[in-house]
């Protein structure tokens, strides 16, 4: 199971920094083209859009992980006894369940794209829209991967950010 989470984190990790490097390249271009040491280019500031969108599905799964997400620890971790533990793997719960519940209505979104052409760049929309498929699978799974490890007894649900504060 931890080769598992490893593997998926580097994955994911990998899939992050390739999508913020294309925003980096992305940007270099409109800023070549916009001072005049290149001709300008149509096609970057929606790669750029597009890029962006990777990032962030690409990295809600690590930001789960990390606790970089919206969280309300302040008030769970000051209940006595095992509670936050409880609140930890219910919420852990909710958010695998809710991310798995939106897959099937996701995959139809995703669906209408292969309709569909980005003006500039040409490429199918379904490509695209699948930014939102990957970030409701990446935080199902990390979602899950805590569920299991609290359930294990392998994780106490606490985020990595938030262990290593302690």
């Amino acid at each position: 199971m931890q080769s598992f989470t490893r593997t998926l984190t580097s994955l994911a990790r990998i899939a992050t920094g390739i999508s913020f490097g294309v925003i980096i390249v992305a940007v270099l271009v409109q800023l070549a083209g916009r001072s005049g040491l290149i001709t300008s280019v149509v096609w970057s500031e929606e790669l750029t859009r597009f890029a962006l969108l990777f990032l962030t599905a690409f990295g809600v799964g690590l930001s789960y992980r990390s606790g970089n997400l919206v969280n309300v620890d302040i008030l769970s971790e000051t209940l006595p006894g095992r509670l936050p533990w409880i609140l930890r793997l219910v919420c852990a719960v909710i958010t695998c369940g809710f991310g798995l519940v939106l897959i099937k209505a996701t995959w139809f979104y995703v669906s209408i794209g292969a309709r569909q052409t980005a003006p500039s760049l040409g490429v199918r929309m379904d490509w695209i829209h699948a930014s939102v498929l990957v970030a409701l699978v990446s935080l199902s799974l990390f979602a899950g991967l805590r569920v299991i490890g609290m359930m294990r007894g392998n994780s106490d649900g606490m985020p990595e950010r938030l262990r290593e504060e302690e």
